[in-house]
């Protein structure tokens, strides 16, 4: 007669205990990104409303949120280097904009095609008169760089790998906590205004996390039949 008992095999248990946490964390964290992104979708389906910058700025501050602004912007306008568009090497517009009320805000303005040299910098051409802007609360550009290259254009715009706040706060007390990105291209003063949320929506994550925990449990079933081998009595 033929029948299957179990038999302790340490390294299979060792195998499948190491691995089996593995895969239900990667299914874990795939739960919550597709939350991070349900809410970052919520967010930018969300439209402007009418509450001043000053009480913008007080509140739940979220990457996406909708806001308007009316106010002047500044001389000061940073080339965010090294951004492509279609191929193409440019810069980000980053321009000082002071509100009527409420802290002076960096806007992104879009992008800007470099030129054949990088000797030159692209002329950025600046709006001086009283403007309402839209756009969306945007965290500051700090791309990871190996070291940060002093310009050293005189005058404005200024080539910049990154802008963290503390650079700005060089030029104006007490900056917004956030960045804003201009909507679309027609804003005013704006230039190439068509950024977009992370197109990988939530249900690819939910697809990752049932692949993630699928294999979890097809771990969990080949260790059982594996632990158990054939005897003969």
């Amino acid at each position: 007669m033929i029948d299957r008992r179990w038999h302790f095999d340490w390294r299979l248990l060792v195998f499948s205990g190491l691995l089996l946490p593995l895969l239900l964390s990667l299914g874990i964290w795939q739960l919550n990104r597709a939350d991070e992104k349900q809410t970052l979708l919520q967010v930018w389906q969300q439209r402007a409303n009418d509450r001043p910058w000053a009480e913008v700025v007080t509140g739940d501050l979220q990457p996406g949120l909708p806001v308007y602004l009316t106010g002047f912007y500044d001389k000061q306008s940073w080339l965010l280097d090294n951004r492509t568009r279609d191929g193409m090497p440019g810069y980000e517009v980053l321009t000082l904009f002071r509100p009527l009320e409420g802290p002076a805000v960096v806007v992104n303005r879009g992008w800007v095609p470099g030129l054949r040299t990088r000797d030159l910098l692209p002329m950025v051409e600046t709006p001086d008169e009283l403007l309402t802007l839209e756009g969306r609360l945007a965290e500051y550009p700090e791309p990871p760089v190996l070291a940060e290259v002093n310009s050293s254009e005189t005058g404005w715009p200024k080539r910049v790998q990154a802008l963290p706040k503390t650079k700005v706060a060089d030029f104006v007390r007490e900056p917004a906590p956030m960045t804003v990105m201009l909507s679309d291209p027609k804003q005013p003063g704006a230039y190439r205004a068509d950024r977009v949320p992370d197109v990988m929506g939530p249900q690819t994550h939910y697809g990752y996390a049932v692949q993630w925990f699928a294999l979890a449990a097809v771990l969990t079933i080949l260790t059982v039949v594996a632990s158990y081998r054939r005897s003969e009595t």
